[in-house]
């Protein structure tokens, strides 16, 4: 015990005497002195340095701290313990300490560990308060029961929300669920320790003052949109406030042997009282919580995150498929509003939907949405929204909206092979030393063309601008900066057919059937050529390309061979090593003068 004492006035002192050395030479020891969290968070909070009157209020927290920390540290009490008594005296000592410390080298962890140990600890905790405490009500009882269970239901949901399975309601709802399950589960506990009559007036006053966390606190943390507050005072508050349930925790695992003398009978009366009030306490929160038919239930807000883990129609099971509608309904990232008002509930959006979905044109959809109050009618519903809530009516029409992600990835594989199938070689029997043949898909809405270049380049994005200033110097398109080679297209096609050679000399030009041929220099400082890749994207080559610098870095010849055949474009690049710098126009494309 000698011991014990000495560990307590040191720890108390040295938490005096860093803040005293903080408030004289550095705003970091000051804060890690009485926040005892990292220095980096001082730099979020006050990048700028702490001022007078958060280093006043840091003074302050630390003598409310320090004895605060000097109650939480006392002596256990002496006396005899069950076997359940001892164990739930040394589980809150635990949970004192993972309040205090061991939340640091368990937040190293991944959070699914300190998760599991927060379960383990407080479910344990919670069923030997059932046990221990002398609660002298079976109503009282059942009822402290039943808010451990949805604390524990709460915890349980993190997991989940971890796992990226179901959780158990929106974040939002279980979010202030759980304060005011909290707030209750702390009332009837501190009713069962003072009808056991064991712990003392002190230990029941922290226990009450520790309610502030969550009258005061926890408001205070929704208004202002969450702990992040900019406010540093709010942030100091929060922390000394909280350390007062630490004190209640600590006293009760201090005087959990039962010398105390139990509390007096109370008269039927107000025993009677006593389950009214509790019965109270337990049902109207959940009454109230329940809202009104009238009042719109808003399961998703235009900016609920979970709404990013809806995917294609194929993909959700039947019952998300309504969610993900109502996810896109009341979407508005980007500054644009939502479907429908706020106002409109989740049922009535869901019945809009389905009503949309039976319209016969964009003019009976804008009606309807002007009907429902809606600030984008003129908009009209897309396909790909309606198809979630009357999938039957959709897919008719477009069956391709039904598809998973699976689906939907083979069917773009099988369409560019597709397109790949539809290009030859234009040059079958001149083989180069490396070669390609592919589609090569253009942007939608116009593009200039595509690259030849360096990729390992550090000039690339300077060199690619000044290939396309370069692009239409003269009627072959065909833009010159160093490793960068832009090449355009004559017609305005979103595909055409690609087909890229090196050789180690000079093929032989061979213009006929071609209807422009340009050659022009082009350097590698890393000796590396070659054409972008699609690689999932909507734009390059659908095929491997190779690397047409052959002879490594230095100078090569690029060639390149354009010709239209109806509709299509058909582009071969032909890449030898040469050191000249001369733009040549081999064969000029004639233009129809009509």
């Amino acid at each position: 015990m000698l011991l014990w004492r000495i560990f307590r006035i040191a720890v108390v002192g040295l938490v005096l005497a860093a803040a005293a050395v903080g408030v004289v030479f550095s705003d970091d020891v000051l804060w890690v002195a009485v926040e005892w969290t990292h220095p980096s968070l001082l730099e979020f909070y006050a990048p700028d340095g702490l001022d007078a009157t958060a280093k006043a209020v840091l003074i302050v927290a630390a003598v409310v701290k320090a004895t605060l920390l000097w109650l939480i540290l006392r002596v256990p009490a002496p006396g005899p313990l069950d076997r359940r008594e001892r164990a739930l005296r040394w589980l809150l000592y635990l949970a004192v300490a993972y309040i205090l410390v061991l939340w640091f080298p368990l937040g190293l962890l991944s959070d699914m560990v300190d998760l599991v140990f927060c379960i383990v600890l407080w479910s344990t905790i919670y069923v030997l308060y059932l046990l221990v405490i002398r609660w002298r009500s079976w109503v009282l009882r059942a009822a402290a029961g039943a808010l451990f269970a949805v604390m524990v239901a709460g915890m349980v949901n993190e997991v989940l929300d971890e796992l990226d399975l179901p959780e158990l309601g929106p974040g939002m709802v279980v979010g202030i669920g759980l304060i005011v399950c909290g707030l209750l589960e702390t009332v009837l506990t501190l009713v069962g320790q003072h009808r056991d009559g064991r712990w003392s007036r002190g230990t029941l006053t922290a226990g009450w003052l520790s309610l502030n966390s969550y009258l005061l606190v926890f408001p205070l943390q929704y208004l202002s949109g969450g702990f992040e507050s900019d406010s540093l005072v709010f942030t100091i508050f929060i922390d000394a406030v909280a350390l007062v349930h630490v004190v209640w925790l600590a006293g009760t695992a201090r005087e959990m042997p039962a010398g105390g003398l139990p509390a007096e009978p109370l008269p039927p009366a107000r025993q009677r009282l006593i389950r009214v009030a509790v019965a109270a306490v337990v049902v109207l929160p959940v009454v109230a919580l329940i809202p009104p038919e009238s009042t719109p239930r808003t399961t998703f807000s235009g900016w609920s995150m979970g709404c990013y883990e809806f995917g294609p129609f194929g993909d959700l099971k039947p019952e998300e498929r309504d969610d993900a509608f109502l996810c896109r309904a009341r979407d508005q990232m980007g500054g644009v509003p939502p479907m429908f008002p706020d106002t409109v509930s989740d049922q009535q959006i869901l019945a809009y939907g389905r009503e949309l979905c039976r319209t016969r044109d964009r003019e009976e959809q804008e009606a309807l949405l002007r009907r429902a109050g809606s600030e984008r009618a003129s908009w009209g519903v897309d396909s790909s929204d309606l198809v979630y809530v009357c999938p039957e009516i959709v897919g008719a029409t477009q069956p391709d909206l039904l598809r998973s992600s699976d689906e939907d990835e083979a069917a773009n594989e099988a369409y560019i092979a597709e397109l790949n199938a539809r290009c030859r070689d234009p040059w079958p029997r001149t083989k180069g030393v490396v070669q390609a043949t592919a589609n090569y898909s253009l942007f939608a809405d116009g593009d200039y063309g595509y690259y030849v270049h360096d990729p390992k380049d550090d000039r690339g994005e300077t060199l690619a601008e000044q290939a396309i200033e370069r692009l239409y110097d003269d009627d072959a398109q065909v833009g010159v900066a160093g490793s960068s080679v832009l090449v355009g297209h004559i017609e305005d096609v979103i595909d055409l057919c690609l087909t890229v050679k090196a050789f180690r000399t000079a093929p032989p030009l061979r213009l006929a059937g071609w209807d422009q041929v340009t050659e022009v220099p082009i350097t590698t400082p890393h000796g590396h050529l070659t054409v972008p890749e699609a690689g999932g994207g909507d734009v390059g080559a659908n095929a491997p390309m190779p690397n047409l610098a052959i002879e490594g870095k230095g100078r090569y010849r690029l060639r390149v061979y354009v010709r239209l055949n109806g509709g299509d474009e058909e582009h071969l690049v032909v890449v030898f090593p040469g050191t000249s710098k001369k733009r040549l126009k081999l064969k000029t494309w004639k233009y129809d003068s009509e």
